[in-house]
């Protein structure tokens, strides 16, 4: 299942000294050009699964996804103070709370922010569990990223409501472009990137796996993340890791995508339990419920939650955790805008 013409972000090409060759990446290492094809890109260093006998996958359950209406809803974190989590992401981000709401009965509160509409655009739902004021991130959660028009604006904005900034603003090495990184009250990191207008501000959700190759494979069959494009699907000597991107659309620049990122000689990550998961909308969490049985055969993973309505709603979804334990629910298209309506 080989996914559409990839589309490389010229920000990291430059960075790392790659170029794009028709369907093949080139990645300038050690004075000599190494080709990447993106039909054949596997990379024995990154692999970490022994042989196993091969599953046979029914065809005709992976055609689904290829039809199905998905784009990345929200991705869901914990925070250990809700009120000065909404204060800093709306005055110092700039995103609106969209709602909030609270349930004694489960003990926890939870408030959505974003810098759109829930409806059309990818947002955060924030949760906080009574009495809990600390969360641990683990190691394996990366960055979000956040796109913007002034970096340098937002930079001081952060800085003066209290975020901590970990690399101030300028051009990423061997580049033109703009980054920065900085973190909220609670430590998560935000990768900031200076772009022209997106209809995706909230862009970017990364985090680390030890086996890179299988991530790959999972997400492209599952098809959770289409494998739009790989960004440096080579060896990156002088970071010692390797990245890849996936996301819904041909634009890196216009779309929210999954950040993996494998670094060399790791072998294991703490999860923590501070991030919880991303959730995608779906036409049907059945087909696609059946979809992720037949990968976890083959590659790892497992459902976690079996597709049905969840409790006290009509609203449908299923959920399930990568080879690598990243979690991830898909959620009835339908059932998830009429919910917005309530």
């Amino acid at each position: 299942m080989i996914s559409p013409q990839p589309f490389l972000s010229p920000e990291k090409l430059a960075r790392h000294g790659t170029r794009q060759c028709g369907n093949e990446i080139v990645v300038d290492y050690e004075k000599e050009a190494k080709h990447v094809s993106i039909t054949a890109r596997k990379q024995p260093h990154l692999s970490a699964m022994a042989d196993v006998a091969p599953v046979v996958l029914n065809d005709e359950i992976l055609e689904w996804p290829k039809n199905d209406k998905r784009r990345f809803l929200h991705v869901v974190y914990r925070v250990g103070d809700l009120d000065r989590s909404i204060k800093f992401y709306t005055e110092a981000f700039g995103m609106t709370l969209l709602r909030k709401k609270d349930v004694p009965k489960d003990k926890y509160s939870s408030a959505v922010l974003g810098f759109g509409q829930e409806e059309s655009t990818f947002v955060v739902e924030l949760i906080h569990n009574y009495g809990v004021e600390n969360y641990d991130i683990g190691t394996g959660f990366g960055h979000f990223g956040i796109s913007t028009t002034d970096i340098y604006q937002l930079v001081e904005t952060i800085r003066a409501k209290g975020g901590k900034i970990t690399q101030e603003a300028g051009a990423a090495e061997g580049t033109t472009a703009v980054v920065a990184f900085v973190q909220d009250l609670d430590g998560y990191e935000f990768e900031l990137f200076q772009r022209d207008a997106t209809p995706e501000p909230l862009c970017q959700v990364m985090f680390h796996v030890v086996d890179l190759d299988r991530s790959i494979e999972f997400y492209e069959k599952v098809q959770t993340c289409l494998l739009i494009f790989i960004e440096l699907s080579s060896v990156r000597p002088e970071e010692k890791d390797t990245i890849a991107m996936l996301g819904y659309g041909d634009d890196p620049n216009q779309i929210a995508i999954l950040e993996l990122i494998y670094n060399y000689d790791v072998t294991e990550y703490t999860k923590g339990n501070a991030y919880s998961h991303i959730a995608i909308s779906t036409d049907d969490v059945y087909k696609s419920a059946e979809v992720v049985k037949l990968v976890t055969l083959e590659l790892g993973g497992k459902i976690i939650r079996q597709p049905g309505p969840f409790p006290g709603t009509n609203t449908k979804f299923t959920a399930f955790e990568d080879p690598e334990g990243w979690k991830t629910v898909l959620i009835d298209n339908q059932d998830f805008l009429k919910g917005l309506e309530e």
